[in-house]
């Protein structure tokens, strides 16, 4: 697909007009910088930033099983949630691969759940599971319909009750609730993907761009400003957050992933729950595992990890310099035996042997 081919979203001239790069990104011709990586990373750590996330892919299920249906085709459990209550789930293969992760909105309980799913991954999981969908519920694709802001920074809020009240930074983290300023209509989900405080913003198409505005706007005395996907990325790798085709993927089994606590094989059968089980008994021969370099250098996805003998333990899955740390940090998966806080590895950069450390996530305290 060539950049011409690609989908735009309604915020596209907005980021054209602030200068930014655009590149294609998941079939998206997507802002990857405005200022430049560093200073939007920074901002979002210090201020505020205002990301486009639209994207983003939304599913809508609805009807007397959607309970049910969900409940075996994610891995947390879907049964626990509230009215106004998210949480982060798992799609898995029959051979507990990760199809995709995603976030499970209940708008009412029982009947009616909406699903944000990864851009690069939308077309492919609405195929996925209108595949299962053997229950007494509808599986709808919302993705045309819906843009997504997140606004994320130690002002977001100040930010967001400037424009919605206080009622807003009252949401407790994983809710969600509507809202309505200035004739726009938006569900606010105090979620995000930096390790700040805000949350994203699910706006219908026709009123982004008065969203963006305004949020731009009103964000002035909170030194707002919009932030790519290039920091986006730094951002979330600092937190050790996972990214789909990198840290957790379809071949690669989810056991050593560290992420068993949205994964409850107690609560009834799902798909890929023998697998995972199995697995689980046998332990884990790789963890994915964060670690520091101690000297210059930058490791990449796919860089080798190898031990002082310089036998290959593991394998680079996302990294970079930190701008926060202005060191290298990488995470990657490393022998089971060898994942240990405190154990030091090297990354194989080109033809050099980078001393780095193994350490315990996140890179930040936040």
């Amino acid at each position: 697909m060539s950049a011409s081919d690609d989908k735009k979203t309604p915020l596209y001239q907005s980021h054209v007009d602030l200068g930014a790069k655009m590149v294609p990104f998941a079939g998206y011709e997507m802002p990857v910088s405005y200022k430049g990586l560093r200073e939007e990373h920074n901002n979002t750590r210090s201020n505020v930033g205002l990301f486009d996330v639209s994207h983003m892919g939304e599913f809508r299920v609805v009807g007397p099983q959607s309970l049910e249906f969900l409940q075996y085709v994610t891995t947390n459990d879907v049964a626990k949630l509230k009215k106004g209550e998210a949480q982060y789930s798992l799609l898995l293969n029959e051979k507990a691969g990760v199809v995709d992760d995603l976030i499970i909105y209940c708008v009412e309980e029982n009947k009616n759940y909406f699903l944000c799913v990864n851009a690069s991954n939308a077309d492919k999981d609405f195929k996925w599971l209108t595949k299962l969908n053997t229950y007494d519920c509808e599986l709808t694709n919302e993705g045309d319909e819906w843009s997504q802001i997140a606004v994320q920074g130690p002002k977001a809020f100040s930010l967001l009750e400037a424009i919605y009240g206080s009622a807003i930074s009252k949401l407790k983290p994983f809710n969600f609730d509507n809202f309505e300023a200035e004739g726009i209509s938006i569900i606010f989900a105090a979620t995000g993907y930096t390790g700040e405080p805000g949350g994203e913003i699910f706006v219908k198409n026709n009123d982004a761009k008065k969203l963006w505005d305004l949020l731009l706007d009103k964000g002035q005395q909170y030194g707002v400003a919009p932030v790519g996907l290039g920091a986006r990325d730094t951002l979330r790798m600092e937190m050790r957050y996972a990214l789909h085709g990198q840290e957790i993927s379809e071949e690669r089994l989810i056991v050593g992933a560290g992420l068993g606590w949205v994964i409850k094989h107690q609560k009834g059968d799902f798909i890929g729950k023998q697998a995972y089980v199995n697995a689980k008994e046998k332990g884990a021969i790789e963890k994915l595992s964060c670690f520091k370099l101690k000297e210059p250098g930058i490791p990449r996805a796919g860089y080798k990890l190898i031990n002082e003998a310089k036998e290959v333990i593991g394998e680079v899955t996302s990294g970079t310099l930190s701008p926060t740390l202005n060191v290298g940090i990488g995470i990657g998966y490393i022998a089971a035996d060898q994942a240990v806080v405190g154990n030091e590895i090297f990354v194989q950069i080109r033809n050099k042997s980078v001393k780095a450390i193994v350490v315990k996530p996140p890179f930040i305290e936040k």
